[in-house]
């Protein structure tokens, strides 16, 4: 550390010198930093990951507890539900009466909300096959249309997590 001191010389007056500390890293420093820096980083990546991974195990579970409550609540209220998949949300409906052809009131999910289960991601969900709306007749059916004519399996395929699979004649989810 540098302080002010005064120096004479002789036959000179006094003259006050002043010496300005340095500011900064040396280069060793820095590479001590930049090591540590990646060190850190290597460990913390994983657990980031892993965060990310329970994520979209969240939205796979949603999804997977909506098709099992449509296929009960179908059996257990002896009404048609309606289930339809989006890229982030799915959502339930139930007829009013029975027998329906539609589905016409909304169910609502856990949190109150009208979907049942949401994403904050648009990639989680590929797709639904076949597409479009799955009916869950009261006898635990699923099929292609409200009025039940058809059963059908599907299979609703998610990136990163294994498929879907909801049996036809049976309603079994898989």
């Amino acid at each position: 550390m540098c302080a002010s001191f005064t120096e004479a010389l002789p036959g000179s007056p006094a003259r006050a010198r002043t010496c300005t500390a340095q500011r900064g890293f040396t280069l060793t420093e820095l590479i001590v930093i930049m090591i540590l820096v990646g060190i850190l980083a290597v460990s913390v990546m994983p657990k980031l990951q892993g965060a990310v991974s329970l994520r979209d195990d969240a939205w796979r579970d949603g999804v997977l507890s909506a098709v099992r409550y449509a296929q009960k609540t179908a059996v257990s209220h002896r009404r048609l539900v309606c289930m339809s998949v989006a890229d982030t949300t799915v959502t339930l409906s139930i007829a009013q009466a029975n027998p329906a052809s539609s589905c016409n009131a909304s169910l609502t999910g856990p949190t109150g909300a009208a979907a049942f289960v949401t994403s904050d991601n648009p990639a989680m969900l590929t797709s639904v096959s076949p597409a479009g709306v799955l009916y869950f007749q009261p006898d635990g059916r699923v099929t292609t249309d409200g009025a039940g004519a058809t059963a059908s399996n599907r299979t609703i395929s998610l990136s990163g997590a294994s498929a879907i699979v909801v049996r036809g004649e049976t309603g079994h989810v898989e």
